[in-house]
């Protein structure tokens, strides 16, 4: 039987789309790690009570969680891929446990629509940042300079406690990610033509699977907030 061989240029093709599968297959299972520990958590007295019944529970969690991205990103050249994955993995499950309360405040079907509409905006975005000829890095720096102002307005709202500017924010912190996934996507293909198929590049589509979950994490739990249905 004759062998098919492949040309340069499929071979290319072939490890780029190797690639992006890595990057969204992780992505996936940390959406479904971080689910997974919501809803344990949410069932679980005793986790319950040591997040949300003191009050350096939760403070904690935030904090590990921020210790635990900023590590992974600033070390992701030196460390392992095991530790690369291994702390992709802790992030997941500390998320899921820091947002176990939305199955205490919100119904179950509420979580589950709002859940499919995050992926229908979500998948949408991606399919845009894949297929548009538009260059989106200008986009992109101007979306991060955004998402800076929001956080700075979100945290003179403590001091204001306005409800129409907390919708205001979410409704444009909202508009950022959705933009920001299509920055992300636009980013991971063009860093697919780079893939060598070497552990670095393996840690590297860590990286990019961690900043996809991110922005849909952040889409997801904002229209929750503006459309979830809360428990009777």
């Amino acid at each position: 039987m004759a062998t098919q061989t492949l040309t340069r240029q499929e071979q290319v093709e072939q490890a780029n789309r190797k690639f992006i599968s890595k990057v969204y297959g992780w992505m996936a299972i940390a959406l479904v790690i971080s689910g997974f520990s919501a809803f344990y958590t949410a069932n679980s007295y005793t986790l319950i009570n040591l997040i949300w019944g003191s009050r350096f529970g939760f403070l904690f969690l935030a904090i590990a969680e921020l210790v635990l991205v900023f590590w992974l990103s600033a070390s992701i050249h030196k460390i392992s891929k095991t530790a690369a994955t291994i702390a992709f993995i802790g992030y997941s499950i500390l998320n899921g446990m820091t947002f176990s309360s939305i199955f205490v405040m919100y119904t179950t079907a509420s979580i589950f629509r709002v859940f499919l509409a995050s992926a229908a905006m979500f998948g949408a975005m991606t399919i845009y940042g894949m297929f548009t000829k538009r260059k989106l890095n200008s986009v992109g720096r101007y979306l991060m300079m955004g998402l800076f102002g929001v956080i700075i307005a979100t945290l003179l709202n403590f001091l204001f406690r306005s409800s129409t500017l907390d919708f205001i924010i979410s409704l444009v912190t909202l508009a950022i990610f959705i933009g920001l996934t299509a920055y992300d996507t636009q980013k991971i293909i063009k860093v697919s033509s780079y893939n060598d198929g070497s552990e670095t590049f393996q840690k590297v589509a860590i990286i990019c699977a961690l900043e996809l979950y991110l922005d849909f994490i952040n889409i997801f739990f904002i229209l929750l907030r503006l459309f979830g249905r809360g428990q009777d």
